[in-house]
Parts: structure tokens; sequence; C-alpha cells
């Protein structure tokens, strides 16, 4: 284990946030266990900390869900961090004010000072998390699989969520646009010359991403307890760019969109874009489609997968992601989780896990910090 993490949480402080009124938890350890019964508020606590980037957060719910019900109809989340450059102290607030609007905004501070928007969070952390929700993902819809890729290319590039963002908020004005019985050509050129531009840039970064993370998967392929996968993106928009130069796919996708005008009007939606792109991952060992594969495995490769992405990053950026591991341990034998262990201690950067119980972490007792999580309270559930 490194001595001390590149990338770290030491201090996080919530305010009103889920079932915590007031919570202050400090911590100098590389990796951060939390045990307790359903429904105690571990995967609160990482939820907050997911917070601390861009977006809505590893649930992905409305800013008024996460309000403590009889607190102050707002919540607030502070950290001080170990980053790359220094430490940074990061926060993020939302009021719960009727003027914030429908799912409201979020007040976000960087060293004290307030920044327009959630987007700089994102350039002091970077982040990567599982859930159990997940365990599904092999096999739910492939919206869920694309946000799971593009999760992973943002910790790579922190300023893909921004392209995303900007091309899902044009292709919106040009849908509404389109349900104008008349609408402006040439407003309507616009907006698709946006959308094609962003959609360019938004498949290019998948590309590259994906490349970065089968190069990592492929170092660890011999030596992981985990079963390597091929991963690889199916959407049109990234065979285009694949195969040609950036220019011509954006002349290319604004053909797309002005010839789908009526068909896309007439569905009420952007039939094709990047938007429409599914992340495909096989169990390399078995040569199985990973959605084919069983419970077990397919936990196994989203595990792989996600250690993969954390090397990747790290190689890339000279920083390692924070894992934010939820429920990780639960399916996985006592030698699996040593292996995991090991694994997340040779990253470098800081991993928080959750489990029902504390023995589950029993490896990391004299080397890690396990607490025990009951109620919206939080106390040392091991010593070292």
């Amino acid at each position: 284990m490194t001595d001390s993490p590149t990338l770290a949480i030491r201090r996080l402080t919530l305010t009103d946030f889920r079932n915590y009124s007031s919570l202050r938890l400090a911590t100098d350890a590389q990796l951060v266990a939390l045990s307790g019964a359903n429904g105690a508020g571990k995967t609160n606590v990482l939820e907050a900390i997911s917070l601390l980037s861009p977006g809505r957060g590893l649930r992905g719910v409305t800013f008024d869900e996460l309000a403590r019900q009889g607190g102050s109809g707002g919540w607030a989340i502070a950290a001080e961090i170990d980053a790359e450059h220094g430490p940074v102290s990061l926060g993020t607030a939302w009021s719960g004010q009727p003027d914030a609007g429908e799912g409201g905004s979020r007040q976000v501070v960087v060293d004290g000072e307030a920044q327009r928007g959630p987007g700089a969070l994102g350039d002091h952390l970077r982040l990567l998390w599982l859930t159990p929700a997940q365990d599904r993902l092999f096999a739910g819809p492939g919206s869920d699989r694309r946000r799971f890729l593009d999760r992973m290319v943002t910790a790579f590039d922190p300023e893909h969520a921004a392209r995303i963002l900007v091309f899902e908020k044009v292709m919106r004005e040009r849908n509404l646009l389109l349900e104008d019985t008349r609408p402006d050509p040439a407003w309507l050129g616009s907006l698709e010359a946006h959308m094609a531009e962003a959609a360019v840039a938004i498949s290019a970064a998948r590309l590259v991403g994906l490349e970065a993370l089968q190069t990592h998967i492929g170092e660890a392929r011999e030596t992981s307890s985990f079963p390597w996968a091929e991963v690889s993106v199916e959407g049109e928009i990234e065979a285009l760019v694949a195969a040609k130069p950036a220019v011509q796919v954006e002349d290319e996708y604004r053909r797309i969109l002005r010839d789908s005008r009526g068909l896309d009007r007439a569905a009420g939606r952007t039939l094709r874009g990047p938007h429409r792109s599914d992340l495909e991952v096989v169990h390399g060992p078995k040569r199985m489609a990973a959605g084919q594969c069983s419970t077990g495995e397919q936990k196994a490769l989203l595990i792989g997968l996600v250690l993969a992405q954390a090397r990747a990053v790290k190689a890339g950026a000279g920083v390692p992601p924070i894992l934010l591991l939820d429920e990780v341990a639960a399916h996985l034998d006592r030698a699996r989780r040593k292996s995991l262990l090991e694994a997340l201690a040779a990253l470098g950067s800081q991993s928080w896990m959750t489990g029902t119980d504390a023995q589950l972490f029993e490896a990391m007792v004299e080397t890690g910090a396990i607490f025990h999580v009951e109620d919206g309270r939080i106390s040392k559930a091991m010593e070292d």
C-alpha cells in the first residue's frame, strides 16, 4: 500500500442530507469501509461524496429528494480533499427554495469561492462508482450501459460530461422546434450544426476512453483475480468517427439530422445520434456476451472494468480516481475479497466501500478504517 494516497477525502461534512442531520467524518485511511444494517445510511455517505462531482450523483435523483425529512428543506455537503496539487476545500449545497426551479440548481464552492456551476468540481475530484443497481447493467436497457460508459469516460476526461449536457440541451431545443408547424429552417440548421459538433466530440472521447480501458484490461489479463473483458461501443456516429475525419463526420451527421426531420417530428424525439449508442462487453475467458453470463460473472466483470478504468485514469491523468463501491464485497468469496482490497491498495488513491458485516473487511483492519453506521451516526467499528 502507498503511504500517502494522491487523491483522498480527509474530512466530510453533511448537513440535512438524507438521514444525516449533521455529520463530520474524518479519516487518514486509504481504504475506508462503512458497515451497518440496511437502511442505516451507508450508501447515503457514498452518494454525498458522488455529488462532489458534476451531475446528480450515484443515484441520479432530483435534488429535493436528498433533503432530510424534517430538516430545513435544503442540504449541504463539504469536504477537505488531498488533491494532486495540494489540499482543496469543496462544497455543494441546494437551498430547497421554490425559485430553485424544477429539480433545483445547486451552489458550488471551491476554496471558499462560489463557482458558476458544478463543472468546476471535475477539476479537483475524479470519481468512479459501482452500486448494486449496476449488477443488472448488462441485462438492462442500453441507456444504462451508455451512462455507465460516459461516467467512465468522464473520469478520464472531465470535459466529457459538459459535452453531453450541451448535446442534450440542443437536442431538446431541436425537438421542441420540430413541433412547430413551420419551423425556422435557419434556426434548425444552426441547432443541428451545434449537435453535430458535440456529437463528434462525444463519440471521439468514447473511442479514446475505451482504447485506454482495453489497454489496461490487457495489461492485467494474466494477473487479475477478476475476468478480463473486451469492450466496444456500438453506435452510428462512433463508427463514422473511427473511419473518417471529424469534419466529414460533422457534415454527415448534419445531413442525417436534416433528412430525418420528418421522422423525428413524428416520433417526438431524435432517432439517430450518440444518445442511441450502446456499450458492448464480452467475457474474455468465456468468449460470451456479458448479458448471457451468470449474475456472479457479471459482478466480477464489472469490478474488473472499474479497476481497469481506475488504472487507465491514473496512467492518463497522473492521478487515480476515488472509488465508491457500494456493497461490493457481499457476493465475493474470501479470496476474491482479499484480491480486491489488494488491487485497491495498489491504485494509490482512496476507496470507500459499504457492507452489512464489518467482517467482510477484516483483511484491512490493520491498514484501513472500518466505521459502523447506525441511524445517521458513524463510529469506529474496528481499531487497528
